[in-house]
């Protein structure tokens, strides 16, 4: 079961949000809306997929994560390698 099953509906909440917000965007662009107001909207989705993500990410740690290292082995070493590269990629982008 994943970490995040507990607050599977309010994951999903959040990301039909972000769909509207990129909806909006398709939305503006089709319009003709003025540059700045567009990247002010862009800026905002990325900020909720960025809080959507790290929040997905506490679960996977406190859940996922910390399971498999009280189990110990090579699982544990393998969870741990994946939520480094996990992280990575997120403070990358």
């Amino acid at each position: 079961m994943p970490g995040y099953s507990d607050n599977k509906q309010e994951h999903a909440l959040r990301l039909r949000r972000v769909e509207g917000q990129i909806r909006g965007l398709q939305r503006m662009v089709e319009d003709g809306k003025y540059c700045i107001d567009i990247l002010t909207q862009v800026s905002a989705a990325t900020s909720a997929l960025k809080s959507f993500s790290l929040s997905l990410l506490e679960e996977h740690l406190a859940h996922c994560v910390a399971e498999a290292t009280q189990k110990g082995g090579p699982e544990a070493e393998a969870k741990v390698k994946e939520a480094a590269e996990a992280i990575a990629r997120l403070v990358r982008s």
